[in-house]
């Protein structure tokens, strides 16, 4: 009897333990959560997601190696003790008991998952499936900008492939298994080279070694002219105005782009950003060779758009996926579909 009551007793005390431990979890969860949300600090949702994933695996394997044996062990000395008391009632000429220990409250009671265990270990399989999910296969994205209109519109939920450039690993995005170099003309997401825990949407336009000429709105890549077809102007709904629409073909890729007739040609504000001295900037725009291991990116709204001409080149590293296909748009469900 003593050996039960002190089992018991630390089962009490390990749970309460762990009860405790959980809550403090949970509380530093909801107040980063928070935070970030009022923008008091940055959030990084795949390192979240990470440590969430991992720490819920970890109670995970505790429930099944330890936490559910140590509870069915205790059902079933119940279920025994009914057993033998019924027994020796039975013995006694005592038939009607006011025990039913076939479906015993108690019995369940102590199989049932503590809170802690239910908020932690019974999540871990659905952000498991999430984590491998997004962190190797697809990730969805949310538009926010007009930059890249008119192939994306602010609003557009897409889906980014993200093992079209080879696999790489969570939070550290190390790539450890080539697949597809990126190619002229992809819609790439990438992770902001000044400020690498926001995530950007552009076209590849410049290949390491490319020389990419942008001077009075002509592209040139390597001294040759990128053929552009005027199309009727495209209509804005979201900033009600209208634009000069072209189509152009890239790495065998057809998009088209806009260009802002009032808009000068020159760039504005360029940063000091390293590989600069890549750069030519002059009153009609400006000419870049592309450094090893890095890619020229410009969104297809061309002057409303701040992308490698302001900011600089985007390193390998830096890659998330090829994005390809809008999944939602709750504002106009036309939208849905594969793009270029």
């Amino acid at each position: 009897m003593t050996t039960n009551t002190g089992a018991v007793a630390g089962d009490n005390q390990l749970n309460t333990a762990m009860s405790g431990i959980t809550a403090l979890l949970l509380a530093a969860f909801v107040t980063y959560t928070l935070m970030w949300y009022l923008g008091a600090v940055l959030g990084n949702f795949a390192l979240v997601l990470f440590i969430a994933t991992s720490i819920t695996g970890v109670y995970w394997v505790g429930e099944r190696l330890y936490f559910l044996p140590k509870r069915r062990t205790a059902a079933w000395r119940l279920t025994h003790s009914l057993t033998h008391r019924r027994a020796q009632l039975a013995a006694q000429g005592i038939t009607d008991v006011d025990t039913d220990w076939d479906n015993s409250e108690a019995s369940q009671q102590l199989l049932r998952q503590p809170w802690w265990l239910d908020w932690t270990a019974g999540l871990f399989p659905v952000l498991l499936v999430v984590f491998v999910l997004r962190s190797f296969l697809f990730e969805p994205f949310k538009i926010p900008s007009g930059s890249m209109v008119p192939t994306l519109r602010v609003g557009d939920l897409i889906l980014v492939n993200k093992f079209h450039y080879g696999v790489r690993l969570p939070v550290l995005n190390t790539k450890v298994l080539s697949n597809n170099e990126p190619a002229r003309g992809d819609v790439m997401v990438f992770r902001y080279p000044p400020q690498p825990s926001l995530d950007y949407i552009k076209r590849v336009i410049g290949l390491p070694g490319d020389e990419v000429s942008y001077l009075n709105k002509q592209l040139r890549l390597n001294g040759e002219l990128v053929a552009q077809q005027a199309l009727p102007d495209f209509f804005d709904s979201d900033d009600m105005r209208y634009s000069m629409q072209f189509e152009a073909k890239l790495g065998g890729k057809e998009f088209r782009f806009l260009n802002d007739e009032n808009r000068p040609a020159f760039v504005p504000g360029a940063s000091q950003f390293e590989g600069r001295d890549n750069c030519n900037y002059s009153a009609q725009g400006v000419v870049c060779t592309v450094p090893p291991g890095h890619y020229f990116m410009m969104g297809d709204n061309r002057d409303n758009s701040l992308d490698s001409r302001y900011w600089g080149f985007v390193p390998e590293e830096n890659i998330v996926g090829r994005a390809f296909f809008v999944w939602m748009n709750f504002s106009d469900l036309g939208r849905i579909g594969g793009f270029d």
